[in-house]
């Protein structure tokens, strides 16, 4: 006899309908899985045995033979455990229930036939939708996952026996899970910093503001002890709220990375990652036999901290182009290729030089004057280009240190962030993945960017004198939009152009 359950698997940050489908062969008992099962989905058949018989049921004394369909693509992971169980069962007669069609279901078994959660359950979610599904089956701890998903009845079930009696309709009934988004928005957890706690460097926190504002990328040098992670750790709590849009995307890609835990559904706070300079690329930009995401895509809508910026090796940072660039990265191999969303906000830290004190009025620098050059070298002219902003970091100076006053709060700074957001909002309605002036392409500077004849002028100056490359244009146009948002001003006047200017420290540096 052949029965079929629907059941899902993800690929990258996407997912596709897997039918999987139970012949009983009239041979000696045995279990065969095909379709490119890996070895976790061949593992299943030790558990779904144990969990049938477990659960007081009968295994078939027949030989078992599950198809993966398509057989074509590449399955991986436990969540086929309970399709199987549930196929099994109803191939060899021991419930029937015309509803599997309309059911998709996943969830790994353990052997005593309880349910537990899988990973990438909200894009299996999404697929199920798509494709027409009433509803679906998950363990109890995907169930607010699977949730947020409208139009799609999710019945978090615990155990195998409780899906059967559910199948059956013999009496068991299910309420569909109920998710409050707005409470999970505001059970954000608190970020337990802020602002206030920095003293002194008020042009760095300015800088970080504008950074806030447009969703720009930003760079700060400066000597040890300065501040730089102090600042970038904080820039988080001055970032405007994520839209549900937002919260949809980030959460997808920690549902695929297997990142959600603690009964956490919905990726409400900002992320904020920050690897270690010994980090490798496929690690930084996702990779592996069957690709999965890096800390630029787990840091998605959020921020990405690289600390001690010239330490990271070469190709590492190189690999940071394109995802900058389009807000995207693309994994290949030799058998598929995999895009993963990657629109972060990058901030980076390093010191001047070798020593840290190159530039400090209170310290001699130790270095060369060739070591200084090879050490700025790190960083290529390419990478450079695709930050927005760079910003000198001086050292804090004692009567900062021992002033008993407290910085501006973190929350009234997110305020003047929020407003100067909702003005980009309210300007890029209705074009979609345009959240923040930074996402602007080229079309969109022309057409939001426009400068005056003193502007030109000033504009004009600056790329001459400095000898700034045509990106770099674009990205002191952004700024100067984000500043002029910042002021509340529809247009960009010229002293918003000359502050984006004085935001490109290390292109007057190079070229000095």
């Amino acid at each position: 006899m052949l029965s079929k359950v629907s059941s899902a698997a993800t690929f990258g940050v996407n997912a596709c309908l897997i039918d999987v489908e139970i012949h009983l062969e009239k041979q000696l008992p045995g279990f065969s899985i095909v379709g490119l099962p890996d070895s976790a989905v061949r593992e299943s058949r030790e558990r779904v045995i144990a969990a049938i018989k477990n659960c007081s049921f009968e295994v078939p004394l027949r030989k078992i033979i599950v198809n993966l369909a398509p057989a074509d693509i590449r399955k991986e992971g436990s969540a086929f455990d309970l399709p199987m169980a549930v196929g099994i069962l109803a191939s060899s007669g021991q419930f029937t229930g015309a509803i599997l069609d309309e059911l998709v279901m996943v969830g790994e078994l353990a052997l005593d036939g309880e349910l537990r959660a899988v990973r990438g359950i909200l894009p299996m979610a999404i697929e199920a939708r798509r494709s027409g599904k009433k509803g679906m089956v998950v363990p109890p701890g995907n169930g607010n996952e699977a949730g947020l998903v409208q139009d799609l009845d999710v019945y978090a079930i615990r155990s195998l026996p409780e899906v059967v009696s559910f199948l059956r309709g013999d009496g068991m009934t299910v309420q569909p899970v109920s998710v409050d988004i707005d409470a999970m928005f505001r059970a954000g957890s608190p970020h337990g910093v802020d602002f206030a706690e920095v003293k002194g460097q008020e042009s760095v926190k300015r800088a970080l503001e504008v950074a806030a504002s447009g969703g720009h990328n930003i760079i700060m040098v400066g000597p040890p002890g300065s501040g730089k992670t102090m600042l970038a750790k904080r820039l988080p709590t001055i970032l405007p709220p994520m839209q549900f849009e937002e919260a949809l995307e980030a959460t997808t890609i920690h549902s695929v990375a297997g990142m959600l835990r603690g009964g956490k559904a919905l990726v409400t706070v900002r992320p904020y990652r920050s690897p270690h300079h010994s980090i490798s690329d496929a690690a930084l930009v996702g990779g592996g036999s069957n690709p999965r995401p890096g800390e630029i895509s787990l840091a998605h809508h959020g921020v990405l901290f690289l600390d001690e910026l010239p330490e990271f090796a070469r190709n590492v940072l190189e690999v940071l182009r394109q995802p900058l660039e389009d807000g995207r990265v693309t994994i290949s191999r030799s058998k598929l290729s995999v895009d993963f969303p990657a629109n972060f906000m990058l901030v980076c830290a390093m010191n001047p030089c070798l020593c840290g004190h190159y530039s400090d009025p209170a310290r001699e620098c130790t270095c060369l004057p060739q070591q200084i050059q090879k050490y700025m070298a790190k960083i290529s002219g390419p990478l450079l280009d695709r930050i927005d902003l760079h910003i000198d970091v001086p050292a804090v100076q004692y009567k900062d240190l021992s002033s008993k006053e407290s910085g501006e709060s973190s929350e009234k700074i997110r305020e003047r962030v929020v407003r100067a957001r909702e003005i980009q909002l309210k300007r890029f309605r209705g074009r979609r993945g345009m959240y923040a002036n930074a996402d602007m392409e080229s079309k969109d500077i022309r057409e939001f960017c426009r400068l005056d004849a003193a502007g030109e002028e000033l504009l004009k100056m600056a790329i001459t004198k400095l000898g700034l490359s045509a990106r770099a244009y674009d990205r002191i146009l952004k700024v100067g939009r984000t500043i002029a948002d910042m002021g509340g001003s529809a247009e960009i006047r010229p002293d918003n152009i000359s502050e984006a200017i004085q935001y490109r420290s290390l292109d007057r540096n190079l070229t000095a």
